[in-house]
């Protein structure tokens, strides 16, 4: 790696004799090994920069300043710029033989103690200071931040430089840069720039964020959904508020160095007082006391006067971090004062190296961001109206090259300039659409007819499948997007049962009362929809939360013979509001036809046990329901696929309450009915030790129905880790009329077996989960009491469902490990009762394919 980097600084510095840039390695003069984060710094002036892990530095170059070196443990050295110095200067530093001795002694006495410790009580004091410093105790303030977000290919050697593709194509070799940030060789293939203005109102409290601008232009245009890239980089690499006690990055909390609990968290250490530009700062060195754990490692330079506010920071993440797929990563934060004498945050830039294979190339993810134009100026109410967090300008994606002359803080480099024409050229590669095709069909599950694309064909995965009645079935399916119509949407598909030899069919119109870009579900949905459907499923189906015919769920750990047709139309509209409330509301008529190990014979008749258990038995029940919901999750991110929205935020409580009403007598109906059920789910970041999640939820049936209409439990008979489900429930294997459930998991990020000597080198990450289901049934809904004989009302109970014990619940416990190869979970499962019932699967194991960091 030395010879490469040594090799590529010579060939800068014979391209380019006036060199802009310092470059090289600092190493132990004594041993030849790299010194990590050491600091490299010209002293006076605010610029300097961290070795990274290999004792790689880059650094502008100024002449007529002095260029120091140094590290803890280390003799500093100087060098002095002017125009005869090299771009390439690798630097020896000498053991400070004094230093370490002390160093070596003091460790030998004790470890690092808290008590009585400089830095310690320093910081305890900033973290006091932090309320004298938060802006929010003005009636109002706003600023203005532009964001620039760029995603490349990183690391690309000289030698891969001179073979293909580069060679054969110009204009790809010309897409290539040195990075400033690094000093590698990049090839840039996305870049995305936001202006926003941020409003703040302390009474009645409100703050909002307003787009103003947006543009985007990359190998995501290629992608119909390729708003995916952006949205998930964003969440993933969001904004850091060194000021908050947990910081979110990579979605996990991250402890703040100057947070609550950073002194129990981080070891602090006070290198030196140095000046950052003309302001005398107290230079700290931090890092968490266990280095696997989710922290960062770094320094704070603190303003050696009353304030004690940052004045700048730069923060890594330690070597050892079980933080999976980064490389590197380095933030780099500066505070200004203001003329009333705020110190605001003006500059929050991020670099994160990645790989996520050996095989694959290394990604580059830079954050660039600035803030500027701080008022506190009173502010009008119009710019509070709704309540929405976040909202976008008419206009904020026409922008032309004028605003983006005045808002943007940060010049795009040649090739984030030329990224349009890079894109073109990428589309006019020989056979790439090809290429393109079969990721689209992979990564999307869907095909596309046409660019843009009218009509897609999918999901890909339901094309085969496999179920009881049936056996093996095939499906076709397509749906229409916003490039056909901006708010006529068309969606449906054509199913055929080899066994069975049925016919199926769904069909279904949208009208979105917004245009829409692509699909009608983003946000916020306003839509109207009619369906007709024809299929058969199981029970159990509705609680999967993938397709039905998706492929891989259709491998079963129990045999699901009880299941049924359903001839379904259904009128519904859904309006999404700014706040997160969703209200939802349907009329539904449905004929099911029960099948297999399913009957519908009523009490009234006699009972037949049908020897052909695959055939369809030509007893109908038939609903006709009215279905109102209101859901309520604010803050809640979405992306959507082309399959189905996708929640990426799950830090807010989501609420859900539902009624459903069946009628009697309108359009066939047989029955009439209540059936109330509510919803609470809520997330518990425990710091350093993972996250809680919790799903709570209940439901009341509260008239006489038949089995069909009570409450099943969400069984999920896949092998595939399902959420919100119990996984060792059988299909209709406990009816209820009144239920609540609670599911609790606790993923522990790894908390515990990081501190199993040789297994932490593994990086798995330890799971625990409980699921509990409380169940009861009322007499009158019990067709296995001697009272309820010959009641019309009601039918007989199907083979293997039973009643549960209204003081027993159903528990089940899980005990899993993640993040295996980094992709793979693992879990096992086991039952605690209810284990003497004949179908009872007392344990099992489950897994999934989840990719996290």
């Amino acid at each position: 790696m030395r010879r490469i980097v040594t090799f590529t600084l010579m060939i800068i510095a014979a391209l380019n004799l006036q060199a802009q840039q310092i470059g090289g390695h600092v190493t132990d003069a004594e041993t030849g090994e790299p010194i990590p984060l050491a600091s490299v710094v010209y002293k006076g002036h605010d610029v300097s920069t961290l070795c990274d892990e290999q004792g790689r530095y880059l650094i502008s170059r100024q002449n007529g300043w002095n260029l120091t070196f140094s590290a803890v443990g280390y003799k500093p050295r100087i060098i002095a710029v002017n125009e005869r110095t090299k771009p390439l200067q690798d630097i020896k530093l000498k053991p400070d033989n004094q230093m370490l001795t002390e160093v070596k002694v003091k460790a030998k006495r004790r470890r690092y103690s808290r008590r009585d410790n400089p830095a310690v009580e320093l910081m305890r004091r900033v973290i006091a200071a932090k309320k004298q410093t938060d802006l929010s105790r003005y009636d109002y303030y706003q600023y203005n931040k532009y964001e620039k977000l760029t995603l490349a290919m990183n690391d690309l050697q000289p030698e891969q430089l001179e073979r293909k593709p580069f060679t054969k194509a110009t204009w790809l070799l010309e897409q290539v840069e040195r990075c400033e940030y690094n000093g590698k060789m990049i090839l840039p293939i996305s870049v995305d720039e936001t202006v926003s203005q941020k409003v703040y109102r302390r009474e009645p409290r409100a703050e909002r964020t307003i787009i103003r601008g947006q543009q985007s232009s990359g190998v995501n245009d290629l992608f119909q959904t390729g708003d995916i890239l952006n949205i998930v980089v964003k969440d993933v690499f969001t904004d850091i508020n060194l000021y908050d006690d947990q910081i979110r990055l990579l979605q996990y909390p991250f402890t703040s160095p100057i947070g609550k609990d950073a002194i129990a968290f981080y070891r602090f250490y006070i290198e030196d007082t140095v000046y950052v530009e003309r302001d005398r700062c107290i230079h700290l060195h931090f890092l968490p006391n266990n280095q696997q754990d989710f922290g960062f490692r770094g320094d704070l330079y603190v303003l050696d006067d009353s304030t004690l506010h940052v004045r700048r920071c730069e923060l890594t993440l330690p070597k050892k971090t079980d933080v999976n797929f980064v490389e590197n990563l380095r933030v780099e934060q500066e505070f200004t004062r203001l003329d009333n004498g705020e110190w605001v945050l003006t500059k929050d830039d991020m670099l994160t190296e990645m790989k996520f294979a050996k095989f694959l190339r290394q990604v580059l993810v830079i954050r660039t961001t600035r803030l500027s134009d701080y008022a506190f100026d009173p502010l009008p109410k119009s710019l509070f109206k709704g309540k929405r967090q976040e909202v976008r300008e008419a206009d904020a994606q026409m922008r032309g090259d004028d605003f983006w002359a005045q808002y943007r803080k940060v010049e795009l480099t040649k090739s984030e300039s030329g990224m349009a024409a890079f894109v073109k050229h990428i589309e006019q590669v020989k056979g790439l659409k090809y290429v393109v095709f079969g990721l689209k069909a992979l990564i999307e599950n869907f095909v596309e007819t046409g660019s843009p694309s009218k009509v897609d064909i999918g999901p890909v995965n339901t094309l085969l499948t496999h179920n009881y009645i049936d056996g093996w079935r095939t499906r076709a399916s397509a749906q229409t997007t916003a490039n056909l119509h901006k708010h006529l949407f068309l969606k449906g598909y054509y199913a055929h049962g080899f066994s069975s030899h049925k016919n199926y069919y769904d069909a279904e119109v949208i009208w979105s009362l917004n245009a829409k870009e692509y699909l009608p579900r983003e946000f916020p949905r306003r839509t109207l929809s009619l369906q007709s459907t024809y299929d058969v499923c199981s029970p159990s189906d509705r609680f999967v939360p993938t397709d039905k015919d998706n492929f891989l769920v259709a491998f079963k750990w129990a045999e699901i013979d009880k299941m049924m047709t359903y001839n379904r139309q259904r009128l519904a509209f859904d309006y999404e509001l700014e706040g997160g409330l969703r209200i939802s509301t349907a009329l539904k008529l449905e004929e099911n036809e029960a099948c297999g190990a399913m009957s519908f014979r009523r009490l009234d008749e006699p009972r037949i046990d049908y020897i052909d258990r695959k055939a369809f038995h030509r007893e109908f029940l038939r609903t006709t329901e009215l279905h109102a919901e209101l859901r309520y999750a604010a803050g809640e991110t979405y992306v959507n696929t082309k399959q189905r929205r996708l929640t990426i935020n799950l830090d807010q409580p989501v609420f859900t309450i539902g009624h459903t009403l069946g009628l009697k007598n309108v359009f066939g109906g047989d029955y009439a009915y209540n059936y109330t059920e509510a919803s609470i789910y809520k997330r518990f970041w425990m710091k350093s030790w993972g996250k809680i999640d919790c799903h709570l939820k209940g439901g009341i049936q509260w008239n006489q129905v038949p089995y069909p209409l009570l409450i099943h439990p969400a069984a999920n008979q896949s092998y595939i880790i399902e959420d919100e489900t119990f996984n060792l429930i059988n299909n209709m294997e406990f009816l209820n009329d009144r239920y609540a459930s609670l599911m609790v998991s606790w993923d522990m990020n790894g908390k515990l077996l990081n501190r199993v000597p040789l297994l932490h080198r593994l990086k798995w990450r330890e799971y625990f989960a409980v699921n509990v289901l409380w169940g009861g049934l009322a007499d009158k809904n019990n067709p296995l009491l001697s009272e309820n004989a010959g009641e019309h009302r009601l039918m007989y109970f199907p083979e293997d469902c039973y009643v549960m014990d209204g003081s027993k619940p159903y528990v089940e416990g899980v005990i899993g490990i993640h993040n295996i190869f980094k992709l793979l979970h693992v879990e096992y499962v086991r039952r605690f009762n209810y284990r003497d019932l004949p179908t009872c699967e007392k344990q099992g194991v489950r897994f999934t394919m989840r990719m996290t960091f």
